[in-house]
């Protein structure tokens, strides 16, 4: 079954509206009713500011990489990208065709 993946990617100091982002978001994906999302927070990484964010021993203020994925058809995940450009304006926002191949719940008609 052909659908989407979303991913954003954001850091865990990230806020939106007195929230952390990625808990906004989250929370805006199931109340869209997009199939499923999930946050993971990383343990290392970098962006366009070049600067290493790390999870190491000696590091006194951690602002760590988190990616947020979600999937769902093509249909709906486009439909929310808008929105989600208003949340997160300078965030990076990927979208990739991917084939869903087993998993419990998705059917053709996910979503």
């Amino acid at each position: 079954m052909k659908a989407s993946l979303l991913r954003i990617y954001l850091s865990e100091n990230d806020k939106y509206e007195g929230k952390t982002a990625h808990h906004a978001v989250l929370e805006f994906l199931k109340d869209a009713g997009v199939a499923g999302a999930t946050v993971h927070h990383c343990m290392e990484g970098y962006g366009v500011h070049n600067r290493i964010h790390t999870a190491g021993v000696l590091s006194l203020g951690t602002d760590l990489p988190v990616i947020i994925q979600a999937v769902d058809k093509e249909e709906k995940i486009k439909l929310i990208i808008p929105q989600l450009k208003k949340m997160l304006p300078n965030e990076l926002i990927t979208l990739q065709e991917i084939e869903i191949v087993s998993g419990e719940g998705f059917r053709d008609d996910i979503g």
